[in-house]
């Protein structure tokens, strides 16, 4: 018997800026919302176009170097794999999210680093992507071991449909 594979692979930009927190152990993780469009024609051939988002995690350095260099509207690549995980909002109920945990991530549209996003750095200065692969240290604890909670805000309270 073959085994399984779990891996999700998506291009698509960002919805609103990264969001950088800490898990309990002081590891970094950039939680990021991405979106990818799908364009088609329906029964009568007109265009349609589909938009899925996309909740990302990212661990370590590639987790500061998203925070630091990504903003809203920039196109990335994301390699990693689906991850569902369980948590309780604040009323006590169990909830649910699937997300992609990022294994990789590269920078593809140009431009600056958002205002203020990256400390020392003037108007003029240029463009240095960090290094787009970060893949786990051997011997590193796994963050989704930890109780992490909801990874983006609005699932603490009310569940919607926008990631923004």
């Amino acid at each position: 018997m073959a085994g399984t594979y779990n891996k999700a692979i998506i291009i698509g930009r960002l919805g609103r800026d990264p969001e950088l927190r800490y898990t309990a152990s002081g590891t970094p993780m950039t939680t990021m919302s991405v979106a990818t469009n799908e364009t088609y024609n329906d029964q009568n051939g007109n265009r349609q176009e589909k938009t899925e988002w996309h909740k990302i995690v990212v661990f370590g350095k590639q987790a500061e170097n998203c925070n630091q260099y990504l903003s809203k509207g920039r196109s990335c690549l994301v390699e990693g794999s689906l991850q569902t995980r369980k948590w309780q909002d604040q009323q006590g109920q169990d909830r649910y999210t699937t997300e992609i945990r990022a294994m990789r991530v590269v920078f593809l549209s140009e431009g600056q680093p958002s205002q203020g996003r990256q400390a020392g750095q003037g108007a003029n200065s240029g463009y240095n992507a960090p290094p787009q692969t970060n893949r786990p240290q051997q011997g590193d604890q796994d963050p989704f071991q930890e109780n992490l909670g909801p990874a983006f805000p609005s699932e603490a309270g009310a569940i919607d449909e926008a990631p923004f």
